[in-house]
Formats: structure tokens, sequence, C-alpha cells
């Protein structure tokens, strides 16, 4: 075993991968041990990405309509979930929703089709729709995510310009009966070998909080990495009303964290998404995770609400990152100085520099400047972060400093929270009004924190509709 974190990142970057056992035992960290886990698997980061992030852009082609019974997800057969819904976008009007990521410094747009996979004229459509967004922006890298794929389908996505493929095999083999019955575990692991014999770069990942245990979830890591995914999106559940995991809840910002941290120990040199849920789940964490992670998904999701764009690139710059082929921002150089201007302090490596098709650093020096590119520069820290959308929320219960304060005074107390609850940007209507209710949300036992269990919120925007994208 290892003496502790650090210790073994230096051992990993000496070529020796870990054992499923220390996974296990990473993902038991304590809690006062957390940042001691998140610098180790930072060191892995920044040897491999630098102060990078890959920013991605989802667009949502077709939703809902689903025949599949997937139990975590809002487009699954007979949910009842008030999503939208709507079939196949056409080309221009994908083109368009792509357009809005790409202007916000995405460097990846994903197209993504709901259903159990694609029928061929299905994939004549998303080709067309690949061959015009590739016209006019032949550098942005396209990720397709269509479901299971028949023979010769992922030839003709390589043949019209898709560069990988996204099929996530979601948890461990041995958990996948609890969550699907329409299809199985080693349909998913073909449809990703047909990505990989086809040329195109495999994306695939899994979600979190579903149920499964530990080992499982160690499981499930361990099997991406040997399935060679390059790409490695981890997915926080949403449980969405309607589904079978409605109302499962097993996930707390450390503990997402550390998940993220131990994917980043196993597969120390993919891209590693911290993806849907991370502002339910990770929710203030999210800036620290980003010494993890290396990639992020821009705006909205398929079919909730995500933060605003804005606030992501806000959040990336200042955590000291850069956008994956931004250039610098001059007005935050003039603001922070020369020192913060370097990128956490990192040089820049005198070598050559190749980055690979997940954004990983590839050449005899890695260093912390952002790849060349045509990507847009993030704002800077002049943008104010909108946080208010989540999950659970812990939040201090400012009694706890009266602890011989009467009933009646802490129904007073109450009366005030009400009349003056929070419902600007920071805290969501409908949280502030529940914190603020004499119903209001149960208390831990020591009746110091309190937690709220909130729905997802639906997305009523972007791709379906002729509102503006969140992006």
């Amino acid at each position: 075993m290892f003496k502790n974190p650090a210790e073994l990142a230096e051992r990993v970057l000496a070529g020796t991968p870990v054992t499923p056992d220390e996974a296990l035992e990473l993902l038991h960290t304590d809690d006062p041990g957390m940042l001691d886990l998140v610098a180790a698997a930072a060191r892995l980061r920044r040897e491999h990405f630098g102060m990078t992030v890959k920013v991605n852009y989802l667009v949502n082609l077709k939703s809902g309509l689903c025949a599949e019974d997937c139990g975590y997800c809002s487009q699954r057969l007979n949910a009842g979930t008030d999503i939208l819904k709507y079939s196949w976008l056409s080309p221009e009007q994908a083109v368009e929703q792509a357009e809005y990521g790409i202007k916000g410094g995405a460097s990846r747009v994903c197209l993504v089709a709901s259903g159990r996979g694609p029928s061929n004229r299905e994939v004549g459509t998303v080709t067309r729709t690949v061959e015009a967004l590739k016209e006019q922006h032949p550098d942005v890298e396209v990720c397709a995510c269509l479901g299971l794929l028949k023979d010769g389908q992922a030839e003709s996505l390589s043949g019209a310009g898709v560069d990988a493929y996204n099929h996530n095999l979601n948890t461990a083999e041995s958990h996948y009966e609890s969550i699907c019955s329409t299809h199985t575990y080693q349909d998913r692991v073909d449809t990703v070998e047909r990505a990989k014999d086809a040329g195109l770069s495999p994306c695939s990942g899994l979600i979190v909080g579903m149920r499964e245990t530990d080992e499982q979830l160690v499981e499930a890591v361990f099997a991406l990495r040997d399935l060679g995914s390059d790409s490695v999106p981890v997915n926080f559940l949403m449980p969405f009303e309607g589904t079978p995991l409605a109302g499962t809840w097993q996930l707390s910002p450390q503990k997402c964290l550390k998940i993220l941290a131990v994917v980043r120990f196993v597969c120390p040199d993919k891209e590693i998404r911290m993806a849907g849920g991370r502002e339910m789940h990770l929710r203030s964490l999210q800036p620290l995770a980003l010494h993890v992670v290396n990639s992020l998904f821009l705006g909205d999701y398929l079919t909730s609400e995500g933060q605003a764009a804005e606030a992501d690139l806000a959040m990336i710059a200042d955590a000291g990152f850069t956008v994956l082929g931004a250039g610098p921002d001059p007005s935050r150089d003039r603001h922070l100085g020369p020192a913060a201007a370097q990128g956490g302090g990192a040089e820049q490596g005198s070598g050559e520099r190749t980055t690979t098709p997940c954004g990983s650093v590839c050449g005899s020096a890695a260093g912390s400047g952002a790849a060349s590119g045509d990507g847009s520069e993030p704002e800077g820290a002049s943008v104010p972060a909108d946080v208010s959308r989540g999950g659970p929320v812990e939040a201090v219960d400012s009694s706890r400093e009266a602890g011989s304060r009467n009933t009646g005074d802490r129904a007073r107390a109450r009366d005030t929270a009400a009349s003056s609850a929070p419902t600007g940007t920071g805290m969501s209507p409908a949280l502030a009004a529940l914190l603020g209710s004499g119903d209001g949300p149960e208390r831990d036992e020591d009746d110091t924190r309190v937690r709220v269990e909130l729905s997802p919120t639906v997305r009523r925007r972007g791709a379906g509709t002729s509102v503006a994208p969140n992006a």
C-alpha cells in the first residue's frame, strides 16, 4: 500500500498504476485528508494538462421520445418528467445552437440524440450536420453521442468528420441490471469498441450516486481504464422526478471531489470532465475540482439547466486556469500582475508541444499556458457568478449560537428570516422560500444545519425552443 496520496502520485508518475484496493483506500480518505488527496491528484493533472481547461458544449439534436428504460434518465420510457420533447433538429438549427458554445470558448461540440440507437437514415442526418458545422468551424472537434451503433455506422460518422464518439458505461457491470433492462452492459462496451475500430476517439464515463457501492464505483472506473477511453465524463446523478431514482441523494461535495480524484489517479493522462450535476452536488467546491479535472460542459445540459456560462468562464479564470485554445486575457493580466498572469506560477516549457484529441499535453515539456487556437477568451473576474441552481444545500442555522433560546425566540427568528430571505443571485427563489418557511427543511440532530432537496431545474431554452441557450 502507500503512505500518503503524494507518494502514490509520484509512483503513478513513475509508471506504476494504482490498484483497485489503493483506489478504494483513496475513496475512503477522511474529510481532514481531502486537501492532501486533491493536491496529489492535481500533481497528476498538471503533469499531463498544465493549467488548461477544455470547454465542451452540448447540442441536443433530439430530445425525449426514448423507448429505453434507464432508471436515471429523464428521457426514458414513460418517464413522468416535464422535459422538452422534439424530433431531429435540421443541420442549420444544430449549427446555430453549436455556435453559441463556440463563441463561449468551446473547442468541442457534442451532438447528442436520445433513443436506443440511430437508423442509417438518422446517421445521414448527423453526417450532414457535421459537414455543415465543419465547413464553418473547421477547427472545432465534434463528438457524437447517438446510442448503440450498428455495423458501419461508426465508419460513416468518421468519414463525415466526427472526431470522437461518446457512449458511457455509466456504472459497474455488477450494478448494471439494477439501472436498465432494455439493453446490457456488454451492448455499451461493444459500441465503444465499434467507435474505436472506426478511428473515433472513445469518450466513455459514468454516473455516480445511483445507489452503487464504493466497490462498484471503483470497478466502473477500472473498466473505463481498461476500455481505453480517451475522455472520461463524470456525471453526478440528477434525480429527476418521474424516474425510478427520484429522491436518491447519496453524494456530498466532499464525496464528489474524492471520486474525481480517484478517477484522476486511475486515469492520470486522460481527459476527465466534471459533467452533469456538478452544480447540484459539488456546489461551492467546483473551483477546487478544477485542480483535478481538466474539462467541463459549458452552460446547460440535455434536459436540465446548468450554471450560467459566463459564471463557468469566470470560475475558470478566477481559479488561475486558461480555457484550452484561448489566448490570455490582457485585462486580467493588468489587474493581477505578472506573477498571477503565469497561471499559477508554472513555467511554459521550451520543448515542442502538441495536443491529443482530448487536449492532453504531449511532447518534451508540459507547460501551463493554453495551446494555440481560435477560441474565445474568458471574461475574467468581472462576471458575477450565478450559482443559484442546485440540489441538496447545507446552510448554517444561526440559532446554534444561542443554545438557550426558547421556542418562541426561534419562531420569531424564523419569521424574520422569511421576511428577508434573499431571492437574487446566489439563491434561487424556491430555495429562499423553503429556507424561510415554517414548513422548512429537516434539521440535523444537532440542530445546526439544514439539508434541502430540490429537483433538477428542467431546461426551457436552447435547442427546440425560441429562447437562446445558456451559453
